[in-house]
């Protein structure tokens, strides 16, 4: 639904009387100064004044597909199960448990692709997207259900991740809220200027390039490529850079993916910079449509393994409709694929705590059919190692 919605350059908003030239949610394009920095960048096309995938023909003949009278069909037929009919199961954490200290890392995720890590005892918080949509209107694209914490019960935040400037990954509603904190932002390339305009301070703003690494108490943030596409405003697309990020510890090696299709840099990042502990891949909102920029279930799967990951933790799905597949097929099918012995798979319930050292038996708390019923279960009697039957 990005993909579509960003070749239509919002025109339902418009037409909606939505003047989005003033809307602080669109942050602002890069400065004349910011575009110089750029041309260094051996991903950035100084003459057009935008970021490039390695195959950015595949991404243009996307976008010509996505406009045709047959796509636009497609979205108008709509799709069955897009979205749950009742309450998904979540657990509300613990914020002391969650800084206990631990040999291991800790992680909470809050749905789609926000979620928390605990690095011993530093928290690095990526992609928060806590506000009641994930678009510059609160009627379009709502998230699912309330988070299970709010941005005030977060415990302090040292450091936040973006991947990308997208509505469902930088959230300007949660990024102002740590205007007045000491959290540091790793951000690619030009994403900071979104920041600033939200009053994040420059000096607490740290972009950096595809391979490009930032080392802040023992953690080290490498930028990795992503094959994917930016855009606030419908109208100008890739004047910010896209990545994934490497997250390493003395006793960690974690990958997070970003929104990306797939291609050959999952194995150039495995081969340079894994094995990996974990990897975080995104594992929703596909379609053939929009392939080159969101990867199919198989191609996961694949990138997965390309990156020599011992965990697969799906992220980018359960808490917001953009696409066309019913919420709980994304992971359906990767429980299959593990029960098959293809993946190690961790997918815990919304707020559940993950300590990697212990050993975590997945459970099937999606398979309550809330897209049968409307009346959903408030709590799943199951414990977190409990086997399932």
């Amino acid at each position: 639904m990005k993909v579509f919605i960003s070749v239509l350059g919002f025109i339902s908003l418009l037409i909606g009387g939505v003047m989005l030239s003033s809307c602080a949610s669109l942050g602002r394009a890069p400065s004349d100064q910011e575009r110089n920095l750029f041309s260094q960048s051996k991903n950035y096309n100084s003459k057009k004044g935008t970021f490039v995938n390695r195959r950015q023909e595949v991404i243009e003949e996307m976008k010509k597909r996505n406009i045709t009278w047959k796509a636009l069909k497609l979205w108008l037929a709509g799709a069955k199960d897009t979205k749950p009919k009742g309450k998904l199961p979540e657990v509300k954490p613990s914020v002391e448990e969650f800084l206990s200290p631990s040999e291991r890392m800790k992680v909470i995720w809050f749905g789609h692709s926000s979620f928390l890590l605990n690095l011993n005892g530093r928290t690095v918080l990526v992609d928060p997207v806590f506000s009641g949509a994930a678009s510059p209107v609160s009627f379009m694209v709502k998230r699912f259900q309330k988070p299970v914490l709010e941005l005030e019960e977060l415990p302090e935040i040292d450091y936040i991740v973006i991947s990308h400037d997208h509505y469902d990954h930088l959230d300007m509603e949660s990024i102002k809220f740590f205007k007045d904190k000491k959290t540091q932002f790793v951000t690619p390339l030009g994403v900071g200027g979104h920041l600033k305009k939200w009053g994040i301070s420059e000096s607490r703003i740290f972009e950096r390039d595809w391979w490009e690494s930032a080392i802040f108490e023992g953690i080290t943030f490498t930028a990795t490529p992503a094959q994917h596409f930016s855009g606030r405003t419908g109208f100008r697309d890739n004047e910010t850079l896209w990545a994934s990020w490497v997250i390493k510890t003395e006793k960690e090696n974690i990958y997070f993916s970003g929104d990306s299709g797939y291609d050959t840099h999952f194995q150039e990042i495995g081969e340079k910079l894994g094995p990996f502990d974990l990897a975080f891949i995104e594992s929703g909102q596909y379609n053939e449509l929009w392939k080159e920029v969101h990867m199919l279930p198989d191609e996961a799967v694949q990138a997965y393994k390309d990156l020599k990951a011992k965990k697969f933790f799906p992220v980018h799905w359960g808490m917001f409709e953009l696409a066309m597949h019913p919420w709980y097929e994304p992971i359906e099918k990767l429980y299959k694929r593990s029960q098959d012995g293809e993946l190690d798979l961790i997918a815990p319930k919304i707020g559940e705590i993950i300590n990697i050292e212990n050993s975590y038996n997945q459970l099937k708390w999606w398979n309550f059919s809330p897209a049968k019923t409307a009346e959903v279960p408030n709590q799943i009697s199951l414990s977190l190692n409990q086997k399932e039957e």
